[in-house]
């Protein structure tokens, strides 16, 4: 009888377990989604206003430089904005790589159920072949 009450509160101590760590992939899915959702409108809102701004300084250089040296102006301006891209795109990958990978916590949470419901097992095991 001993053997099926512990199997049974080990059945039911999963369960409760399960469940909790459903809810927090939830709500770490959910804080994950809001901030990605956030950093995409912001984003699209800077380049936006990134890309009119450049086109208008890109545009003044040139017109600047026409009599002179339009060539040299325009591949300058070309240059100038690759470069731009350039640190904006590494910025970025170096942002999205310092961030924690999705469900972190939960898988971390995961790992310690099953090191408790092993922990467990293992002593109810011993208990039954002590008795």
């Amino acid at each position: 009888m001993a053997l099926f009450s512990a199997v049974g509160r080990i059945a039911s101590t999963l369960v409760a377990m399960v469940g909790t760590r459903l809810e927090l992939a939830a709500v770490e899915f959910q804080e994950d989604a809001r901030r990605l959702l956030g950093y995409l409108a912001w984003t699209l809102l800077a380049v936006f206003l990134a890309a009119g701004s450049t086109m208008l300084v890109a545009l003044f250089v040139i017109l600047l430089f026409w009599d002179t040296y339009r060539l040299q102006a325009v591949a300058g301006m070309a240059v100038l904005l690759a470069a731009g891209a350039g640190l904006i795109v590494m910025s970025v990958r170096s942002k999205l790589n310092a961030h924690t990978p999705l469900f972190a916590d939960t898988l971390a949470e995961l790992r310690k159920d099953v090191e408790y419901v092993r922990h467990t097992a293992a002593t109810a095991h011993a208990g039954a072949i002590d008795e």
